[in-house]
């Protein structure tokens, strides 16, 4: 017997059709004693389509009111999916993020799970049924829903699972695994059978969109082993684990990201004095906007005045303005602009550490592509390069190429 939980997204249940070869497939799949609870996201593209209807009403930011929108495609799913599977004499429930016991903090749009307690999911999986959740929503202690952002199904997918201390979870999508850089771009990249937690956590926060990387640290956290598969085929995928257990591991590189959804921000001439940098990040931090690859530069020594540059996702660009236009008048700093042409790619791998000579090679292959590289950032398992947005498909397959020759 095992308790899995099967996460399936958009593209999956796209259309009722499909909803239907998942609920078949789930039961194919079913051993007599194992407890299965599905997570789904909302059909296709109904995320995009209600977010167009709130435009069509306001272009005004409505934190609360767009997370109570949104939270409805997610329900039409997991209704439809339930009844396919009494359709297919399967008992069944579908449950909301907040009947499934998934508490979040007040971060509208894009909140965090603070909690689970899955106590009505066990009674029910204890009862022989299938539970269908609803992903990418939870509720706050005052009863409020919120939604958890981009790749929030994931996200409740792996939190449910580490709640119901599950025995793996598996994660389907329109991909058969992970792979060293995405097919699309690159068509030569190479599907990996396994890869490390802490791997996939920094391929995902660079860029690989096929996991997001808060459900990876939930992963990691938990020790929560993540099976990535393809909905529409019986491959094996990748599975995502603390440890590898195959000949994988010998890999120095184990794949080239890239991001596009980045904006360069530079602040100008700020005084060079304590507490500066911290009151610029620390009003970013209160926003919930993440920043990446920050440089400080000296712009003037003998005027101790310095320049601050820093990366963000696109979509916090309007709000970090505003923040920063006001701290301009505050701090006196001489000028403020931002670049969305820019995108980030990036070599990641445990076997960096000990091996010499991967940044030589990343830049070397950049150099020969005639790519200029206008920020650097490295961590212990990741070299990241920000380039002209234009030149990333040719500066990912020039990596790419350098680490996976043939």
């Amino acid at each position: 017997m095992a308790l899995i939980v099967k996460k399936f997204g958009g593209s999956s249940v796209a259309t009722p059709e499909k909803i239907m070869a998942v609920a078949r497939r789930v039961l194919q799949e079913k051993k007599p004693d194992d407890k299965i609870v599905v997570v789904v996201s909302a059909m296709g593209d109904t995320t995009d389509d209600l977010i167009s209807l709130a435009k069509a009403v306001t272009n005004q930011t409505q934190g609360r009111e767009m997370d109570m929108l949104l939270a409805t495609g997610e329900q039409i799913s997991i209704a439809l999916l339930a009844m396919a599977f009494t359709k297919l004499g399967q008992e069944a429930i579908s449950m909301t993020g907040f009947q499934a016991g998934i508490t979040t903090n007040e971060f509208y749009n894009k909140a965090k799970i603070t909690g689970i307690a899955p106590d009505r999911v066990l009674k029910e999986l204890d009862a022989g049924k299938i539970v269908v959740i609803a992903g990418f929503q939870g509720l706050t202690e005052t009863g409020d829903i919120t939604t958890l952002g981009r790749g929030g199904s994931d996200t409740t997918a792996v939190a449910v699972a580490a709640g119901l201390k599950a025995d793996h979870c598996e994660i389907y999508t329109d991909v058969d695994g992970i792979y060293s850089s995405d097919p699309r771009v690159v068509p030569t990249a190479k599907r990996m059978k396994e890869i490390t937690h802490n791997e996939m956590l920094e391929m995902a926060r660079l860029g690989a969109g096929v996991m997001h990387p808060r459900s990876v640290e939930l992963g990691k956290h938990y020790g929560m082993p993540i099976h990535v598969r393809s909905t529409f085929s019986n491959e094996s995928g990748t599975f995502i684990r603390e440890e590898y257990t195959m000949e994988e591991k010998e890999f120095v590189i184990r794949g080239v990201t890239h991001d596009t959804n980045v904006a360069k921000i530079a602040v100008l001439g700020v005084p060079d004095r304590p507490g500066i940098a911290y009151k610029i990040f620390s009003a970013l931090a209160e926003a919930n906007i993440d920043v990446d690859m920050i440089v400080q530069s000296v712009r003037a020594i003998d005027k101790h005045i310095i320049d601050m540059l820093f990366t963000i996702a696109q979509g916090d660009v309007p709000p970090a303005r505003t923040i920063l236009e006001k701290l301009k008048e505050e701090m006196s700093f001489i000028g403020l602009t931002i670049d969305e042409n820019v995108a980030k790619v990036s070599v990641v791998g445990a076997g960096m550490l000990g091996n010499p000579g991967i940044a030589a090679a990343t830049f070397g292959a950049l150099a020969d592509a005639n790519i200029n590289i206008e920020v650097i950032s490295t961590s212990e398992i990741s070299i990241s390069c920000l380039i002209d947005a234009t030149k990333v498909e040719q500066a990912v397959n020039a990596i790419h190429s350098r680490f996976f020759p043939g």
